[in-house]
């Protein structure tokens, strides 16, 4: 008898253990924050730093978006400010104002945030699609958050293919 509450309570045990596995395959660790009005996120896989009050060296000859270049210990990194990409009223900069270092394929840049809200884990399996007929720039996906929040997915590979 004892035997059997063993090889059950393992078994019972083992079945948790694989949900839990397979639960955690679908979430990803994602940093949310703000732009333009918009709450969005992205995988903290691309995020290197968020840097505050850094210098922007501007560059001739580039679209609006494209805000300059900085120098982060010797890398340059374009900044873009992601507000004015998606086509958003430019604003003043604030002390919440930061940008967001990412890697994005081997390719370093910035984005320039209104503000930073938080990383959170995101169930893959939750975000959906963009009930558009053409597609975003910048956004692939949507999905709510705790607070009711309605979040949309930044697409990163989109930086990088402009």
């Amino acid at each position: 008898m004892a035997d059997e509450i063993k090889a059950e309570s393992l078994s019972n045990v083992t079945e948790n253990t694989a949900e839990n596995i397979e639960d955690t395959r679908n979430l990803q660790r994602c940093l949310a924050f703000e732009s333009g009005g918009l709450v969005l996120f992205l995988s903290t896989e691309y995020v290197i730093e968020i840097i505050n009050d850094h210098t922007i060296t501007t560059l001739p000859v580039v679209p609006e978006y494209v805000k300059g270049i900085i120098n982060l210990r010797g890398q340059i990194l374009p900044v873009i400010d992601i507000r004015l990409m998606m086509d958003k009223d430019p604003v003043n900069y604030t002390s919440k104002t930061c940008i967001i270092v990412l890697n994005i394929d081997s390719v370093p840049l910035g984005i320039i945030v209104d503000n930073v809200r938080s990383v959170l884990d995101i169930d893959l399996n939750e975000i959906h699609a963009l009930p558009l007929k053409r597609p975003q720039k910048l956004a692939n996906g949507m999905l709510k958050l705790d607070d009711d929040t309605v979040a949309m997915s930044f697409d990163c590979r989109a930086l990088v293919d402009n």
